[in-house]
């Protein structure tokens, strides 16, 4: 039997975003089911796959993984290359996903992840510039000191990735825009194949969440 990950709507649920990318990254095979947020009967159906109620969740039958960082977690048990091999890196990249995982509510607020969505405005609070401030820096002090091999934040593709995917895409319906390190990461992504397939399924959904749809 494969794996299965059960998912939010994939044009809002950031949670979901990350675990799928790291297993498509990796290479691991899974069956997916999505199950649309917010729903009269969401609730119910989420509690027959997951212990917290909550999306997502990596099933192999009755053995369940929760919460999106444990189960990248999980899945770089399996797949060891999902984190830097280098001790210091790896170090350094748990403590940024762990960054991401808890921290940047401003951000998860007022720019909320909507993957089919452009020319979004919104007022930038003192809150919110600096939390964009704290991933440029996290971006650019990665690229700088671990990132020369490849493309993403530590060369190689990695969890730390994975947990900054779904800010891609805040920043670019809300037009965040850097020159250098943090418009070069974005367009890694968004030619990254995994997430275009994502964007995809996505503009394919017809769920319009009104919570999720601020700065109009």
């Amino acid at each position: 039997m494969r794996p299965m990950l059960v998912i939010g709507n994939k044009n809002y649920s950031s949670w979901s975003l990350r675990p799928w990318l790291a297993a498509r990254h990796a290479g691991i095979e899974f069956d997916e089911i999505r199950i649309p947020l917010y729903t009269p009967d969401a609730a119910a159906q989420i509690q027959q796959y997951s212990p917290s109620g909550k999306v997502p969740v990596w099933r192999e039958g009755e053995f369940a993984v929760w919460d999106s960082l444990a189960i990248c977690e999980y899945l770089a048990e399996r797949v060891p290359s999902l984190w830097p091999a280098d001790l210091t890196a790896r170090a350094v990249a748990r403590s940024i996903s762990a960054e991401m995982h808890s921290g940047f509510v401003a951000l998860r607020t007022n720019m909320t992840m909507n993957a089919r969505a452009r020319g979004r405005r919104v007022a930038v609070t003192p809150e919110i510039a600096a939390e964009i401030d704290r991933i440029a820096a996290i971006w650019t002090d990665c690229r700088h000191r671990f990132g020369a091999g490849g493309p993403w934040l530590f060369g190689a593709f990695s969890i730390a990735d994975a947990m900054f995917g779904p800010v891609v895409l805040r920043f670019v319906p809300y037009g965040v825009s850097r020159p250098g390190v943090v418009d070069d990461y974005v367009a890694t992504w968004m030619a990254d194949p995994h997430l275009q397939a994502w964007i995809a399924a996505a503009e394919q959904e017809s769920e319009v969440l009104e919570q999720f749809e601020c700065g109009r």
